[in-house]
């Protein structure tokens, strides 16, 4: 079975299908909401109701919804090129409903690990399929400026859910008030992906009839293991995009884990914590606002390197300082490179893919990206219980730093090849 293609003759670009755009950017907000309702109360759940004291223990949670959402990612972009984009889109959200109902309940970490796993299919499904639906809509004209709108209302989502469920959980503890908002993301996510959105595989469709050969060298017709290949190894631009992505998903899997505890274990009220693991990704949301289109303007991989040095400078200053202020530039600085590569990314690689197998490569190169929750929170654990929190904090803004020199010796400009 295939995805058939839109009977009409469909119009690409943002203005023609703002609507559509528009919903798909709601939508992914409530995706981000998702991952919001864990960032502050999780790591801190993990210490006060279940008694986990190794830092290894407590990221298994990230471990789990890391690897799942990278494999996810990987059929996620399969899936849609044979079924279309809008069956994924409904299957994922589906699937995340149970996910704060077993955060409310949970007996045991079990329970939370499994409700991660569960997370990890329903964002691999959700958040590939709107990325896939607005590469589809928009065209190679505004690809990047489409992405930074993408991923800042999904982080943009995840920066305010995380601040308002830290405050809830100063209120009126850490379950179950913060999951309701979960709870509420999830219902209406469903209704509005299932009664509104429209299938996009016609766009696609449309704009492969008038597309020339990619730099990556690759044909209409590859299979998804030549797109695997191609995506992870081959092409010198897919695969600097797919070790960044891994590498910029290894340090945010490391901040999610580890940044609470850290701040608690120095005495800051579950407020302040708070307002710490929203200002990251906040900044970061934002900020794609502007990267996003700059990418646009001046070429992908300036974006990419500067991104990614500036990353590895913010968490070194993160690990070499303490205290509410500093920590707090810190995280808006990260946040600031976080911004730069996370949409440029995504536009690179729908620069260079066919249109008949980008799904596919999108999947690849999120299979990698999200592998990074997994890498970063089993080497933040074991660094951290080896040695300190701190040292781990350095470990990975060493190879945030060599990520980007990587991508400066390997990488082609993909805007406009």
């Amino acid at each position: 079975m295939t995805a058939s293609a839109d009977v009409r003759s469909p119009r690409l670009g943002l203005r023609a299908n703002l609507g559509q755009f528009s919903l798909l950017v709601g939508v992914n907000a409530l995706v981000g909401g998702m991952i919001g309702q864990e960032r502050t109360v999780l790591p801190l759940l993990a210490k006060e109701e279940f008694g986990l004291t190794a830092f290894t223990a407590t990221m298994t949670f990230i471990v789990a919804f890391g690897s799942v959402k990278a494999a996810t990612n990987f059929f996620a972009g399969t899936l849609c090129d044979r079924y279309g984009r809008k069956p994924v889109l409904v299957a994922g959200w589906a699937i995340g409903i149970p996910v704060p109902l077993m955060l409310i309940w949970a007996p045991s970490w079990t329970w939370v690990v499994v409700a991660n796993v569960l997370l990890g299919v329903n964002q691999g499904l959700t958040w590939s399929t709107t990325v896939i639906m607005k590469i589809d809509l928009v065209g190679p004209e505004r690809r990047g400026f489409a992405m930074g709108l993408n991923e800042a209302a999904g982080y943009g989502a995840v920066a305010l859910t995380a601040l308002v469920t830290g405050y809830i959980a100063q209120e009126a503890g850490l379950r179950p008030e913060p999951f309701l908002l979960g709870l509420a993301y999830a219902g209406l996510g469903i209704g509005l992906s299932a009664l509104f959105v429209h299938e996009t595989a016609g766009h696609a469709a449309h704009e492969a009839r008038n597309h020339t050969t990619s730099s990556a060298g690759g044909n209409a017709d590859m299979t998804t293991g030549d797109v695997f290949r191609l995506t992870s190894f081959r092409d010198r631009a897919l695969s600097s995009c797919s070790q960044a992505g891994l590498v910029n998903n290894l340090n945010d899997g490391l901040a999610w884990g580890l940044f609470p505890i850290l701040f608690a274990a120095h005495g800051l009220s579950l407020g302040r914590i708070g307002i710490l693991a929203a200002l990251y990704p906040a900044v970061w949301g934002l900020a794609q606002l502007y990267t996003g289109g700059l990418s646009d303007r001046i070429g992908r991989k300036p974006l990419i390197v500067g991104g990614m040095l500036v990353q590895g400078a913010a968490l070194a200053w993160i690990a070499a300082t303490e205290g509410f202020s500093p920590w707090a530039i810190g995280c808006v600085v990260l946040g600031v490179g976080t911004a730069m590569v996370y949409p440029t990314l995504l536009a690179a690689i729908g620069d260079v893919a066919h249109p008949r197998w980008r799904a596919r490569s999108v999947g690849v190169y999120r299979l990698w990206r999200d592998g990074g929750f997994a890498v970063g929170a089993i080497l933040a654990g074991l660094v951290a219980d080896r040695f300190s929190p701190v040292a781990a904090i350095w470990v990975v803004a060493a190879l945030t730093g060599l990520s980007g020199v990587v991508v400066a010796q390997r990488m082609y400009e993909t805007k406009g090849a």
